[in-house]
């Protein structure tokens, strides 16, 4: 019986150690890549204010091409929402609304997933003239509630976001650099 008893103390102690570490941890989660295509800056941003071409690089929506997805309003346009809805449980389900487009230099979205855990996030699309060449840089602005704003520091959220990030600016260069 003091065996148990001093097991629960040590649980109890590591779960109230993961807790109030949790308080003094970061919430704010804030990412940006980018890449250099060798296109110039109007020909890429006419490529990727179009939410729909994200389906061709994106690694997310790369995830599970067969899943369910819907549209509403015009690509390209404020208001614009592309919402997906997969069984595969890296993707989940939500929606993604374009929030404000500013020609030829950025686009804002609002990110809102559903499953497998609810989140309102944000996410943008930077172009910069660059010689002959496009800067493209995307970034992903998010906050992760207490505690699991610990949990995303031990599990590396911040890395493989980057690494997603980096690979869909790869793929869309693949695309474009053509």
């Amino acid at each position: 019986m003091r065996i148990l008893k001093r097991i629960l103390v040590v649980f109890l102690g590591l779960v109230a150690l993961f807790l109030i570490t949790a308080l003094f941890v970061d919430k704010k989660l804030e990412i940006e890549r980018e890449i250099v295509i060798n296109k110039p800056v109007e020909e890429v941003f006419d490529y990727i204010v179009l939410l729909k071409n994200q389906d061709h690089f994106s690694k997310w929506a790369l995830i599970d091409p067969n899943s369910k997805k819907s549209y509403k309003g015009t690509d390209g346009t404020v208001g614009f929402v592309s919402a997906w809805d997969s069984k595969n449980e890296d993707l989940g389900a939500g929606e993604q609304e374009i929030l404000k487009i500013s020609k030829n230099h950025r686009i804002d979205y609002a990110l809102r997933f559903k499953r497998p855990m609810e989140a309102n996030n944000q996410a943008y699309l930077i172009t910069e003239q660059a010689g002959k060449n496009t800067i493209v840089k995307w970034g992903f602005i998010g906050e992760m509630p207490y505690p699991f704003n610990l949990m995303s520091k031990l599990m590396g959220m911040k890395g493989m976001l980057e690494e997603d990030l980096d690979t869909g600016l790869k793929n869309l260069k693949g695309i474009l650099d053509k």
